[in-house]
């Protein structure tokens, strides 16, 4: 029997079409932000709820799918070097942009229906298609969380996973199409690779130039069904499970069927000769890297790099839970002041040490100023109370990793440097009429570190400088001439020199 058409029905489904595209044309000409994230949202709920016809649903969902990548776009480079925790403003805008881009994800979803419909006429391009935006809106969503330090979202790993298991079995895994070069799969990998690099333990900035740089400086990494050779460089991926990626160095996979796997090994191998080359005294043009990979920092992040995706370490000490107060001081100049005259009181904030090791520890905030907190920024801790060290010592210490849950909350993860720092100027004799750089010397703490080390601001040494003149006061000015062996520490803040006595005349 045939289907009576209802012209009220017609006239409902014209109306909200139409509108939808009157809001497209309207906007069209504006520079997008997150400001249009919750209109579009609504664009998006009144197609969702409207019984449009397939065809004409994707057509709409297509327009607004690329306002939606407009707003992304232009909201990126507005998270770069934000203090944490984020402002409730920042976060309300990010939020709404989330919940589009789920929105936008779950959609796309959708259409893939007609696929289990054995009367369905969906061809595996189309099916292509809705795959890979509803992975590029995953895939954004997890980045959105890495640039504000929270957890991700759950259940987006396990999404992920599963639009990537079903490109596979259609086959359309390593296809592109229209104006990107992207694939399924380059989508899945880039998001895997910027993951297993712990993009808690890099700044906004730097996050930005690894996104940048995965997807224009390496080579393709393949992931297969079995293990692609014994390497220290590989991981396996459970697409059943709620996470990105683990490495094999740290934990074997259960013996189930349906792991994946990828090794590191290739890309591991192009970072290390990126910087190399860099190093060499090659501009960032001539490898064709980022600007940002000839800097300092860039380099220091290209170093690192290399060691998370080709030598992932395991942990060298169990951590043990701990709840006592400590006090943070934070940034080079601050503890410069602080080990000069540890008398006065420093500009700190007070935390809750949770857990720690001899390498390290992990702090939750519990009040005082976190502005100036920054990844990989120098900090001394001072612990309170019941465990308060003989002397009020300060433990120097790398911020290594920060995660933020809300706009109150706020856990860092630190790592141990020395027990102390001694305040000192440096210059060099070629380079005098530029003035003295205050510095921090760390004293030797063998078997860690048999060598004193230097720390000071990113960017004023390199390896192997020499005649270096190191200026302590103590008791009497003291005068020693050094030069820097080795670069143990890189951020993009400060670097860690290894010293040693400097005879040359």
């Amino acid at each position: 029997m045939a289907t009576r058409t209802d012209p009220t029905l017609n006239a409902e489904v014209d109306s909200r079409i139409k509108g939808i595209l009157e809001w497209l044309a309207m906007t069209h000409c504006r520079t997008q932000g997150a400001d249009d994230a919750d209109p579009l949202l609504r664009q998006l709920m009144l197609l969702r709820d409207s019984p449009a016809p397939g065809p004409q649903r994707i057509k709409l969902l297509d327009l607004l799918y690329g306002h939606c990548e407009q707003i992304v776009r232009s909201e990126l480079p507005r998270l770069k070097d934000i203090a944490l925790p984020i402002t409730r403003r920042q976060r309300l805008r990010v939020r709404t942009l989330l919940d589009l881009l789920e929105a936008i994800a779950q959609d796309y979803f959708n259409t893939l229906a007609e696929l289990f419909d054995p009367q369905g006429s969906s061809s595996p391009m189309l099916a292509h298609l809705s795959l890979r935006r509803a992975m590029d809106a995953i895939a954004w969503q997890i980045r959105l969380y890495h640039l504000i330090a929270a957890p991700t979202g759950p259940g987006l790993w396990q999404q992920l996973h599963a639009a990537f298991r079903t490109a596979r079995r259609l086959d359309v895994y390593t296809q592109t199409s229209g104006a990107s070069a992207k694939s399924i799969q380059d989508i899945y990998t880039a998001t895997l690779l910027a993951t297993i690099a712990q993009p808690a333990s890099f700044s906004s900035t730097e996050q930005q130039f690894i996104a940048d740089y995965i997807a224009e400086c390496l080579p393709p990494l393949t992931i297969t069904d079995e293990p692609p050779g014994d390497s220290d460089a590989l991981f396996w991926i459970d697409p059943d499970k709620d996470f990105p990626a683990h490495a094999l160095v740290r934990r074997a996979p259960a013996a189930e069927k349906g792991v994946l796997y990828f090794s590191c090994s290739e890309i591991a191998a192009t970072a290390r000769q990126h910087r190399d080359a860099l190093i060499s005294g090659g501009t960032a043009d001539q490898p064709g890297v980022p600007a940002f990979a000839a800097t300092h920092a860039g380099l220091g992040v290209l170093n690192r790099l290399a060691n998370l995706w080709g030598k992932p370490a395991k942990r060298k000490f169990p951590r043990r839970r701990q709840s006592y107060r400590a006090l943070l001081c934070v940034g080079i100049a601050h503890l410069w002041q602080l080990a000069k005259t540890p008398e006065q009181p420093p500009v700190s904030s007070e935390w809750m040490v949770t857990n720690e090791s001899p390498d390290g520890y992990s702090l939750m905030h519990m009040s005082g100023e976190t502005e100036e907190l920054r990844v990989g920024d120098i900090v001394a801790l001072q612990a309170l109370g019941d465990c308060a060290e003989a002397g009020h010592a300060w433990h120097v210490c790398i911020i290594r990793w920060a995660i933020s849950e809300n706009p109150e909350h706020i856990e860092l993860g630190l790592q141990l440097l020395a027990a102390r720092a001694i305040a000192a100027e440096i210059a060099h004799p070629y380079e005098l009429d530029g003035g003295s750089v205050n510095a921090l010397i760390l004293p030797e703490t063998p078997p860690l570190r048999p060598h004193q080390a230097l720390v000071l601001p990113t960017g004023l040494l390199r390896e192997n400088t020499r005649r270096i003149v190191v200026l302590v006061e103590r008791d009497n000015l003291e005068i020693r001439q050094v030069q820097a062996t080795h670069l143990d520490e890189q951020t993009s803040l400060i670097e860690v020199f290894r010293v040693l006595p400097d005879d040359s005349p």
